[in-house]
Protein backbone atom coordinates (compact mmCIF):
# COMPACT_ATOMS: atom_id res chain seq x y z
CA UNK A 1 0.00 0.00 0.00
CA UNK A 2 1.39 3.41 -1.06
CA UNK A 3 1.34 6.53 1.40
CA UNK A 4 -1.11 8.41 -1.03
CA UNK A 5 -3.35 5.23 -0.63
CA UNK A 6 -2.56 5.27 3.50
CA UNK A 7 -3.69 9.30 3.25
CA UNK A 8 -6.72 10.98 2.93
CA UNK A 9 -4.52 13.11 -0.11
CA UNK A 10 -8.15 12.79 -1.90
CA UNK A 11 -10.15 14.33 1.13
CA UNK A 12 -9.98 18.20 -0.83
CA UNK A 13 -9.55 18.45 -4.54
CA UNK A 14 -6.37 21.10 -4.20
CA UNK A 15 -7.94 22.48 -7.33
CA UNK A 16 -11.43 23.51 -6.25
CA UNK A 17 -11.20 23.35 -2.70
CA UNK A 18 -14.03 20.95 -2.22
CA UNK A 19 -14.50 18.77 0.16
CA UNK A 20 -15.28 14.57 -0.71
CA UNK A 21 -18.13 13.43 1.33
CA UNK A 22 -17.08 9.80 1.18
CA UNK A 23 -13.30 10.82 2.44
CA UNK A 24 -14.77 13.50 4.88
CA UNK A 25 -17.08 10.72 6.23
CA UNK A 26 -13.95 7.95 6.24
CA UNK A 27 -11.73 10.74 7.99
CA UNK A 28 -14.65 11.14 10.64
CA UNK A 29 -13.89 7.71 12.40
CA UNK A 30 -16.26 6.43 14.81
CA UNK A 31 -18.18 10.12 15.77
CA UNK A 32 -21.83 8.36 16.60
CA UNK A 33 -20.15 6.59 19.45
CA UNK A 34 -20.09 9.00 22.00
CA UNK A 35 -22.53 9.89 24.72
CA UNK A 36 -23.90 13.16 23.08
CA UNK A 37 -26.56 13.72 20.35
CA UNK A 38 -25.92 12.90 17.00
CA UNK A 39 -25.88 16.42 15.73
CA UNK A 40 -23.31 17.39 18.60
CA UNK A 41 -21.39 14.65 17.82
CA UNK A 42 -21.05 14.96 14.35
CA UNK A 43 -20.13 19.22 14.69
CA UNK A 44 -17.25 17.60 17.02
CA UNK A 45 -15.77 15.72 14.71
CA UNK A 46 -15.61 17.74 11.71
CA UNK A 47 -14.32 20.45 14.21
CA UNK A 48 -11.25 17.83 15.09
CA UNK A 49 -10.25 17.81 11.51
CA UNK A 50 -10.26 21.24 10.99
CA UNK A 51 -8.02 21.93 14.56
CA UNK A 52 -6.01 19.14 13.57
CA UNK A 53 -5.69 20.90 10.04
CA UNK A 54 -7.16 18.14 7.97
CA UNK A 55 -9.88 21.03 7.00
CA UNK A 56 -8.13 24.71 6.16
CA UNK A 57 -9.98 28.02 5.43
CA UNK A 58 -11.92 28.11 2.45
CA UNK A 59 -12.20 24.37 1.63
CA UNK A 60 -16.21 23.65 0.89
CA UNK A 61 -17.86 20.91 2.95
CA UNK A 62 -20.47 18.86 1.11
CA UNK A 63 -24.06 19.89 0.87
CA UNK A 64 -26.63 19.10 4.01
CA UNK A 65 -27.99 16.54 1.97
CA UNK A 66 -25.14 14.91 0.19
CA UNK A 67 -23.19 14.28 3.81
CA UNK A 68 -26.17 12.87 5.40
CA UNK A 69 -26.81 10.56 2.76
CA UNK A 70 -23.15 9.06 2.85
CA UNK A 71 -22.78 9.18 7.00
CA UNK A 72 -26.39 7.61 6.96
CA UNK A 73 -28.35 10.22 9.22
CA UNK A 74 -31.49 12.74 8.43
CA UNK A 75 -30.42 15.96 6.68
CA UNK A 76 -32.15 17.70 10.13
CA UNK A 77 -28.47 16.15 12.00
CA UNK A 78 -26.00 17.52 9.32
CA UNK A 79 -27.87 20.92 9.53
CA UNK A 80 -28.03 21.28 13.21
CA UNK A 81 -24.32 20.55 13.33
CA UNK A 82 -23.44 22.94 10.65
CA UNK A 83 -25.42 25.14 12.69
CA UNK A 84 -23.09 24.79 16.01
CA UNK A 85 -20.16 25.06 13.69
CA UNK A 86 -21.58 28.28 12.38
CA UNK A 87 -22.03 29.76 15.48
CA UNK A 88 -18.88 28.82 16.93
CA UNK A 89 -17.06 30.61 14.11
CA UNK A 90 -15.72 27.62 12.36
CA UNK A 91 -17.58 27.32 9.71
CA UNK A 92 -19.07 29.89 7.34
CA UNK A 93 -22.16 29.91 4.96
CA UNK A 94 -21.15 32.12 2.00
CA UNK A 95 -24.09 32.80 -0.53
CA UNK A 96 -23.80 31.31 -3.63
CA UNK A 97 -20.40 29.07 -3.01
CA UNK A 98 -22.26 26.72 -0.39
CA UNK A 99 -20.50 25.92 3.65
CA UNK A 100 -17.00 26.21 3.69
CA UNK A 101 -14.62 26.42 6.89
CA UNK A 102 -13.52 29.89 7.86
CA UNK A 103 -10.66 31.39 7.22
CA UNK A 104 -9.66 32.70 10.53
CA UNK A 105 -9.13 31.19 13.83
CA UNK A 106 -11.00 31.83 16.76
CA UNK A 107 -10.00 34.88 18.30
CA UNK A 108 -9.25 33.09 21.75
CA UNK A 109 -6.64 30.83 20.00
CA UNK A 110 -5.02 34.33 18.34
CA UNK A 111 -4.70 36.32 21.82
CA UNK A 112 -3.38 33.06 23.67
CA UNK A 113 -0.35 33.58 25.83
CA UNK A 114 2.73 32.66 24.47
CA UNK A 115 4.52 29.49 25.77
CA UNK A 116 7.87 31.37 25.88
CA UNK A 117 6.97 34.60 28.27
CA UNK A 118 7.82 32.21 30.95
CA UNK A 119 11.38 31.96 29.79
CA UNK A 120 11.48 35.48 31.10
CA UNK A 121 10.13 35.12 34.22
CA UNK A 122 12.44 34.27 36.73
CA UNK A 123 12.15 35.10 40.76
CA UNK A 124 15.51 38.31 41.34
CA UNK A 125 16.15 35.84 44.34
CA UNK A 126 16.42 32.76 41.88
CA UNK A 127 19.51 31.29 40.48
CA UNK A 128 18.36 31.55 37.08
CA UNK A 129 18.04 28.36 34.82
CA UNK A 130 15.41 29.54 32.25
CA UNK A 131 17.29 30.76 29.42
CA UNK A 132 20.73 29.23 28.08
CA UNK A 133 22.69 32.67 26.88
CA UNK A 134 26.07 31.76 26.07
CA UNK A 135 28.97 33.85 27.87
CA UNK A 136 30.83 36.02 25.33
CA UNK A 137 34.36 34.98 24.65
CA UNK A 138 37.39 36.90 25.31
CA UNK A 139 38.08 36.81 21.39
CA UNK A 140 34.84 38.61 20.70
CA UNK A 141 35.45 40.95 23.43
CA UNK A 142 38.83 41.54 22.32
CA UNK A 143 36.79 42.20 18.36
CA UNK A 144 34.36 44.28 20.35
CA UNK A 145 36.83 46.44 22.33
CA UNK A 146 38.83 47.19 18.95
CA UNK A 147 35.71 47.49 16.74
CA UNK A 148 36.77 51.28 14.47
CA UNK A 149 33.56 51.56 12.08
CA UNK A 150 34.30 53.56 8.97
CA UNK A 151 31.12 55.68 8.29
CA UNK A 152 30.91 57.19 4.91
CA UNK A 153 28.52 57.20 2.06
CA UNK A 154 27.17 53.61 2.09
CA UNK A 155 26.43 53.69 6.47
CA UNK A 156 24.25 56.63 6.25
CA UNK A 157 20.88 54.58 5.84
CA UNK A 158 20.35 50.99 5.98
CA UNK A 159 18.45 49.32 3.61
CA UNK A 160 15.96 46.96 4.70
CA UNK A 161 17.74 43.95 3.03
CA UNK A 162 21.02 44.69 4.80
CA UNK A 163 24.24 46.96 4.80
CA UNK A 164 25.38 45.28 1.12
CA UNK A 165 28.86 44.71 2.52
CA UNK A 166 27.46 42.61 5.31
CA UNK A 167 25.13 40.71 3.00
CA UNK A 168 28.29 39.66 0.52
CA UNK A 169 29.88 38.69 3.82
CA UNK A 170 27.30 36.38 5.16
CA UNK A 171 26.69 35.14 1.54
CA UNK A 172 30.39 34.21 1.19
CA UNK A 173 30.36 32.62 4.50
CA UNK A 174 27.30 30.25 3.64
CA UNK A 175 29.60 29.61 0.57
CA UNK A 176 32.27 28.52 2.19
CA UNK A 177 30.38 26.78 4.65
CA UNK A 178 28.78 24.35 1.68
CA UNK A 179 25.91 26.08 0.88
CA UNK A 180 26.33 28.20 -2.44
CA UNK A 181 25.13 31.82 -1.84
CA UNK A 182 24.65 34.92 -3.41
CA UNK A 183 23.69 38.26 -2.13
CA UNK A 184 20.58 38.97 -3.15
CA UNK A 185 19.62 35.42 -1.15
CA UNK A 186 20.32 37.21 2.24
CA UNK A 187 18.36 39.30 4.09
CA UNK A 188 20.01 40.25 7.43
CA UNK A 189 17.98 40.89 10.25
CA UNK A 190 17.98 41.06 14.54
CA UNK A 191 18.50 37.35 15.24
CA UNK A 192 17.24 34.76 13.95
CA UNK A 193 14.10 35.16 15.95
CA UNK A 194 13.19 38.06 13.81
CA UNK A 195 14.29 36.04 10.50
CA UNK A 196 11.62 33.03 11.62
CA UNK A 197 8.68 35.79 12.51
CA UNK A 198 9.38 37.50 9.23
CA UNK A 199 8.62 34.31 7.66
CA UNK A 200 6.16 33.05 9.32
CA UNK A 201 4.48 36.73 8.82
CA UNK A 202 4.70 36.18 5.32
CA UNK A 203 4.02 32.22 4.52
CA UNK A 204 0.92 32.06 7.62
CA UNK A 205 -2.21 33.08 7.28
CA UNK A 206 -4.91 32.00 9.77
CA UNK A 207 -5.60 28.67 9.63
CA UNK A 208 -2.58 27.71 8.09
CA UNK A 209 -0.74 24.31 9.39
CA UNK A 210 3.14 24.32 10.47
CA UNK A 211 4.94 21.21 10.81
CA UNK A 212 8.07 20.81 13.30
CA UNK A 213 9.33 18.81 16.10
CA UNK A 214 7.25 17.50 18.68
CA UNK A 215 9.19 19.70 20.87
CA UNK A 216 10.52 23.03 19.40
CA UNK A 217 12.10 26.86 20.14
CA UNK A 218 8.45 28.60 21.27
CA UNK A 219 10.00 31.96 19.86
CA UNK A 220 8.75 29.75 16.41
CA UNK A 221 5.35 28.06 17.66
CA UNK A 222 4.12 31.40 19.67
CA UNK A 223 5.29 33.47 16.10
CA UNK A 224 2.51 30.47 13.90
CA UNK A 225 -0.30 31.12 16.82
CA UNK A 226 -0.25 34.55 16.75
CA UNK A 227 -0.92 34.80 13.06
CA UNK A 228 -3.70 32.11 13.74
CA UNK A 229 -2.06 29.09 12.43
CA UNK A 230 -2.10 25.79 13.93
CA UNK A 231 1.04 23.83 14.92
CA UNK A 232 1.58 20.57 14.54
CA UNK A 233 4.88 18.26 16.09
CA UNK A 234 6.22 15.30 14.28
CA UNK A 235 8.39 13.09 16.92
CA UNK A 236 11.47 12.61 17.26
CA UNK A 237 13.61 9.54 17.19
CA UNK A 238 17.44 9.28 17.77
CA UNK A 239 18.42 9.97 14.26
CA UNK A 240 16.17 13.05 14.14
CA UNK A 241 12.37 13.95 13.36
CA UNK A 242 10.69 10.82 11.93
CA UNK A 243 10.17 11.20 8.09
CA UNK A 244 7.66 8.62 7.82
CA UNK A 245 5.27 10.65 9.87
CA UNK A 246 6.34 13.78 8.46
CA UNK A 247 5.77 12.71 5.04
CA UNK A 248 2.03 11.14 5.96
CA UNK A 249 1.39 14.78 7.80
CA UNK A 250 2.65 16.94 4.40
CA UNK A 251 0.23 14.77 2.29
CA UNK A 252 -2.48 14.64 5.12
CA UNK A 253 -2.55 18.33 6.33
CA UNK A 254 -0.87 20.45 3.48
CA UNK A 255 1.55 22.87 5.37
CA UNK A 256 2.50 26.03 3.91
CA UNK A 257 5.47 25.41 6.19
CA UNK A 258 7.98 23.14 7.83
CA UNK A 259 10.24 24.75 10.48
CA UNK A 260 13.00 22.06 11.91
CA UNK A 261 16.15 22.56 14.08
CA UNK A 262 17.85 19.91 12.99
CA UNK A 263 21.37 20.07 14.69
CA UNK A 264 21.66 20.36 18.26
CA UNK A 265 17.87 21.02 18.06
CA UNK A 266 17.36 23.52 21.16
CA UNK A 267 15.72 21.82 23.75
CA UNK A 268 16.54 18.27 23.33
CA UNK A 269 20.52 18.53 21.71
CA UNK A 270 19.39 15.97 19.04
CA UNK A 271 21.53 15.85 16.01
CA UNK A 272 19.71 14.74 12.73
CA UNK A 273 21.61 11.89 10.64
CA UNK A 274 22.88 12.24 6.88
CA UNK A 275 20.34 10.00 5.85
CA UNK A 276 17.29 11.69 7.33
CA UNK A 277 18.57 15.18 6.47
CA UNK A 278 18.62 13.87 2.90
CA UNK A 279 15.04 12.43 3.60
CA UNK A 280 14.10 16.12 4.44
CA UNK A 281 15.58 18.01 1.86
CA UNK A 282 13.65 15.36 -0.94
CA UNK A 283 10.43 15.88 0.84
CA UNK A 284 10.76 19.99 0.11
CA UNK A 285 11.63 19.17 -3.54
CA UNK A 286 8.95 16.44 -4.21
CA UNK A 287 6.29 18.25 -2.02
CA UNK A 288 6.87 21.48 -3.08
CA UNK A 289 6.63 22.92 0.41
CA UNK A 290 8.53 25.61 2.15
CA UNK A 291 10.66 24.29 4.53
CA UNK A 292 12.73 26.67 6.99
CA UNK A 293 15.89 25.05 9.16
CA UNK A 294 16.83 27.28 12.41
CA UNK A 295 20.86 26.55 12.42
CA UNK A 296 21.40 29.15 14.94
CA UNK A 297 22.93 26.23 17.05
CA UNK A 298 24.64 24.32 14.31
CA UNK A 299 28.51 25.19 14.75
CA UNK A 300 27.80 24.37 18.55
CA UNK A 301 29.07 21.13 17.77
CA UNK A 302 31.24 19.70 20.18
CA UNK A 303 33.23 17.35 17.70
CA UNK A 304 33.51 20.34 15.44
CA UNK A 305 31.84 19.12 12.83
CA UNK A 306 29.13 21.16 11.30
CA UNK A 307 26.82 19.04 8.25
CA UNK A 308 25.82 21.07 5.48
CA UNK A 309 22.41 22.71 5.17
CA UNK A 310 19.58 21.60 3.95
CA UNK A 311 19.12 23.97 0.73
CA UNK A 312 23.05 22.85 -0.36
CA UNK A 313 21.44 18.95 0.06
CA UNK A 314 18.82 20.04 -2.70
CA UNK A 315 19.56 23.45 -4.44
CA UNK A 316 15.83 22.85 -6.57
CA UNK A 317 14.18 22.54 -2.91
CA UNK A 318 12.24 25.67 -1.43
CA UNK A 319 14.71 25.64 1.93
CA UNK A 320 14.60 28.80 3.70
CA UNK A 321 18.22 28.82 6.15
CA UNK A 322 18.23 31.38 9.25
CA UNK A 323 21.71 32.02 11.20
CA UNK A 324 22.83 34.08 13.69
CA UNK A 325 25.67 35.33 14.84
CA UNK A 326 24.25 35.33 18.73
CA UNK A 327 25.09 32.14 19.86
CA UNK A 328 28.62 31.99 18.82
CA UNK A 329 29.75 36.08 19.35
CA UNK A 330 27.75 38.46 21.37
CA UNK A 331 23.94 37.45 22.40
CA UNK A 332 23.23 41.08 23.14
CA UNK A 333 24.05 42.16 19.47
CA UNK A 334 20.90 40.61 17.89
CA UNK A 335 22.35 40.49 14.15
CA UNK A 336 21.36 37.05 12.37
CA UNK A 337 20.00 36.54 8.96
CA UNK A 338 18.14 34.66 6.46
CA UNK A 339 19.27 32.62 3.45
CA UNK A 340 16.43 32.20 0.66
CA UNK A 341 15.30 32.68 -2.48
CA UNK A 342 15.96 35.96 -3.98
CA UNK A 343 11.73 36.53 -4.95
CA UNK A 344 11.29 35.55 -1.43
CA UNK A 345 13.80 38.05 0.32
CA UNK A 346 12.28 40.93 -1.59
CA UNK A 347 9.03 40.02 -0.39
CA UNK A 348 10.51 40.05 3.21
CA UNK A 349 12.32 43.24 2.71
CA UNK A 350 9.03 44.70 1.62
CA UNK A 351 8.06 43.34 5.14
CA UNK A 352 10.64 44.87 6.76
CA UNK A 353 9.87 47.91 5.78
CA UNK A 354 6.25 47.96 7.94
CA UNK A 355 7.86 46.62 10.97
CA UNK A 356 11.54 48.35 11.96
CA UNK A 357 12.79 49.26 8.39
CA UNK A 358 16.20 47.76 9.39
CA UNK A 359 18.58 46.53 11.53
CA UNK A 360 21.02 49.07 13.60
CA UNK A 361 24.01 50.36 11.14
CA UNK A 362 26.69 50.23 13.95
CA UNK A 363 25.39 46.33 15.16
CA UNK A 364 25.55 45.28 11.19
CA UNK A 365 29.35 47.36 10.91
CA UNK A 366 30.98 45.32 14.04
CA UNK A 367 28.73 42.20 12.80
CA UNK A 368 31.31 42.24 9.74
CA UNK A 369 34.15 42.42 12.21
CA UNK A 370 32.89 39.24 14.06
CA UNK A 371 31.58 37.78 10.98
CA UNK A 372 35.54 37.79 9.68
CA UNK A 373 36.56 35.74 12.46
CA UNK A 374 33.69 33.71 12.40
CA UNK A 375 35.70 30.06 12.45
CA UNK A 376 37.34 30.68 15.61
CA UNK A 377 34.65 32.46 17.41
CA UNK A 378 32.77 29.08 16.68
CA UNK A 379 35.25 26.50 17.78
CA UNK A 380 35.13 28.86 20.95
CA UNK A 381 31.94 28.80 21.97
CA UNK A 382 32.26 24.78 20.97
CA UNK A 383 35.22 24.30 23.48
CA UNK A 384 33.69 26.16 26.01
CA UNK A 385 30.02 24.26 26.46
CA UNK A 386 31.78 21.25 25.43
CA UNK A 387 33.24 21.37 28.98
CA UNK A 388 30.29 23.17 30.52
CA UNK A 389 28.09 19.82 29.30
CA UNK A 390 30.74 17.78 31.24
CA UNK A 391 30.78 19.47 34.26
CA UNK A 392 26.77 19.53 34.24
CA UNK A 393 26.65 15.83 33.26
CA UNK A 394 28.96 15.29 36.44
CA UNK A 395 26.52 17.94 38.75
CA UNK A 396 23.39 15.92 37.69
CA UNK A 397 25.13 12.70 38.14
CA UNK A 398 25.28 14.06 41.78
CA UNK A 399 22.69 16.18 43.11
CA UNK A 400 19.74 14.25 40.21
CA UNK A 401 21.14 10.44 39.73
CA UNK A 402 17.44 9.71 39.09
CA UNK A 403 16.72 11.50 36.08
CA UNK A 404 17.45 10.64 32.70
CA UNK A 405 19.04 12.39 29.82
CA UNK A 406 21.07 12.14 27.24
CA UNK A 407 24.94 13.39 27.07
CA UNK A 408 24.57 16.00 24.96
CA UNK A 409 27.08 16.07 21.48
CA UNK A 410 26.33 20.19 21.24
CA UNK A 411 24.05 23.16 21.66
CA UNK A 412 23.73 24.99 25.16
CA UNK A 413 20.92 22.45 27.23
CA UNK A 414 20.56 18.93 28.57
CA UNK A 415 16.68 17.65 28.23
CA UNK A 416 16.26 15.69 31.35
CA UNK A 417 13.89 13.39 31.84
CA UNK A 418 11.95 13.21 35.65
CA UNK A 419 11.34 9.51 36.56
CA UNK A 420 7.80 10.72 38.04
CA UNK A 421 5.20 13.29 38.63
CA UNK A 422 4.87 16.39 36.73
CA UNK A 423 7.17 19.14 35.25
CA UNK A 424 5.63 22.17 35.73
CA UNK A 425 4.64 21.27 39.10
CA UNK A 426 8.28 20.38 39.88
CA UNK A 427 9.20 23.71 38.53
CA UNK A 428 7.04 25.73 40.94
CA UNK A 429 8.00 23.55 43.57
CA UNK A 430 11.58 24.44 42.58
CA UNK A 431 10.85 28.06 42.76
CA UNK A 432 10.93 27.86 46.55
CA UNK A 433 14.01 26.45 46.45
CA UNK A 434 15.54 29.40 44.62
CA UNK A 435 16.08 28.05 41.41
CA UNK A 436 13.71 28.68 38.32
CA UNK A 437 13.46 26.05 35.32
CA UNK A 438 11.42 25.67 31.98
CA UNK A 439 9.46 22.66 31.78
CA UNK A 440 8.37 20.63 28.41
CA UNK A 441 5.36 23.08 28.65
CA UNK A 442 6.86 25.70 27.10
CA UNK A 443 8.95 23.61 24.16
CA UNK A 444 5.56 20.65 23.31
CA UNK A 445 4.56 21.83 19.78
CA UNK A 446 0.75 21.03 19.90
CA UNK A 447 0.84 18.19 22.82
CA UNK A 448 0.81 18.07 26.86
CA UNK A 449 3.93 16.38 27.78
CA UNK A 450 5.16 17.13 31.31
CA UNK A 451 8.04 15.31 31.60
CA UNK A 452 10.66 16.76 30.82
CA UNK A 453 12.90 20.36 32.48
CA UNK A 454 15.24 22.01 30.31
CA UNK A 455 18.73 22.23 31.91
CA UNK A 456 21.28 24.80 30.27
CA UNK A 457 24.95 24.28 30.61
CA UNK A 458 26.01 27.83 29.76
CA UNK A 459 25.91 29.85 33.77
CA UNK A 460 29.32 30.42 35.25
CA UNK A 461 30.36 26.76 36.94
CA UNK A 462 29.33 27.98 40.49
CA UNK A 463 25.99 29.25 39.81
CA UNK A 464 25.15 26.01 37.91
CA UNK A 465 26.54 23.74 40.71
CA UNK A 466 24.69 25.94 43.17
CA UNK A 467 21.34 25.80 41.05
CA UNK A 468 21.74 22.06 40.70
CA UNK A 469 21.95 21.72 44.36
CA UNK A 470 18.89 23.44 45.10
CA UNK A 471 17.04 21.53 42.05
CA UNK A 472 18.57 18.27 43.58
CA UNK A 473 17.23 19.30 47.11
CA UNK A 474 13.59 20.46 45.70
CA UNK A 475 13.84 17.16 43.72
CA UNK A 476 13.73 15.01 47.22
CA UNK A 477 11.21 16.94 48.83
CA UNK A 478 9.18 16.99 45.65
CA UNK A 479 10.13 13.23 45.64
CA UNK A 480 8.65 12.92 48.94
CA UNK A 481 5.67 14.71 48.31
CA UNK A 482 4.93 11.78 45.47
CA UNK A 483 5.69 8.99 47.90
CA UNK A 484 8.81 8.18 45.62
CA UNK A 485 12.14 6.59 46.83
CA UNK A 486 14.37 9.34 45.60
CA UNK A 487 18.00 8.68 46.39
Amino acid sequence: MTLVDRSTSGLVDHRTAIVSAERLAARLGRWATTDATLSASLAEAIARLVREGELRGGDRLPSERTLAATVAVSRGTVVSAYARLYDEGILDRRQGSGTRVAGAAPLAARQAAGRGEALYATLPSSINLLRAVPAISPRAVDIVQHHRPVLDATTVEADPAGLPDLRAAMALAMTEDGTPTTPAQVLVTHGGQQALSLLVDEVVSPGDTVLTEEVAWPGLTDAVRRRGGHVHGIRLTPDGIDVEALEMAIVVRRPVLIALNPHNHNPTGMQTSPAVRQRIADLAADHGVTVVEDRVLAHVSFDGVTPPSLAALRPDAPIVVVESLSKWAWEGLRVGWLRGDPVLVRRLRGLRQSTDLSTSVPAQMLALDLLAEAPALRRDVATVHREAAVTAVRLLQTHLPDWRWRPPRGGLCIWARLPAGSATAFARHAAGFGVSVAGSAQFTSDMDADDHIRLPVTPDAHVLEAGLQRLGEAWRAYGASLSLDVP
